[in-house]
């Protein structure tokens, strides 16, 4: 898979380098690369915000840098921007298409890359969106701060790539670096070759809706405190059935928004 983010905070993702993920970096499993935001600006201060027309708090990032680093990661060349410079959209105050309603293929029938922006006002991230995206070709991850990214940005990556609004939850975050990073974790564990035992993923949380059970290794007794019994059995039809029941007990406390209706 190939992974491209855009930050004005580019060595926020050197954690990438390490672990599973950075394994699989030099393994040639993932192909990623971090652009910087400033380096698509030609000012002194390198400027990539300014005030928000109609005013309000905050500032608003900049589009042609954002335009500019699109460009080069998708291949745009400079005739093409020109030739969408010279087309009015349809519905100017339409939002960012966030699903399979943007366009699918390129001119030449491939599939374009998928641009994300982490976006309170997009769809919730979850395992199954992770699922979903961990079968993508070029994931793009365009990383927003301030008050957010010129509208116009959205509407110029559809017209080149398709594009999702995703949100971590329904809570406010910094900018997207955060997002991203969560997500690049929950997609990348899911590439094959990534993680060493693939059988490891099939009983994690929300793999089937429910939560994990919990684990126990050595030494059996641990200040004061017993290893289940059934663990130390070898009866693995009763493992089974007790990790089972396990997730099911956990699910139903933590969180029984996931068990479908009795």
């Amino acid at each position: 898979m190939k992974i491209d983010i855009v930050s004005i905070f580019p060595t926020f993702f050197d954690v990438l380098d390490i672990s599973l993920l950075g394994k699989a970096r030099q393994n040639g499993v993932i192909n990623l690369d971090v652009h910087d935001l400033r380096d698509f600006t030609f000012d002194r201060h390198r400027t990539v915000d300014d005030t928000p027309y109609g005013g309000g708090a905050g500032m608003v990032m900049k589009p042609e840098p954002w335009g500019l680093a699109l460009d080069e990661i998708l291949g745009i060349t400079e005739g093409q921007a020109q030739d969408d410079q010279a087309k009015k959209p349809a519905d100017q105050d339409a939002p960012a298409q966030t699903d399979a309603d943007a366009a699918t293929t390129a001119a030449d029938g491939s599939i374009p890359p998928l641009v994300i922006f982490p976006s309170p006002a997009g769809d919730v991230f979850n395992q199954a969106m992770a699922k979903e995206l961990a079968h993508e070709d070029h994931l793009v991850f365009g990383c927003g701060r301030y008050e957010g990214i010129d509208q116009r940005v959205f509407d110029y990556a559809e017209q080149h790539a398709r594009v999702r609004l995703v949100s971590l939850g329904d809570y406010v975050l910094n900018g997207g670096e955060v997002a991203t990073m969560a997500m690049i974790e929950a997609i990348g564990r899911l590439i094959p070759g990534v993680v060493g035992n693939p059988e490891s993923l099939t009983e994690e949380s929300h793999e089937d809706g429910l939560l994990e059970y919990p684990s126990y290794t050595k030494p059996s007794t641990w200040r004061g405190q017993e290893v289940p019994p059934v663990l130390l059995s070898g009866n693995h039809g009763a493992i089974e059935k007790w990790r089972y029941e396990q997730r099911v007990e956990r699910t139903r406390r933590v969180r029984p928004d996931l068990l479908p209706p009795e």
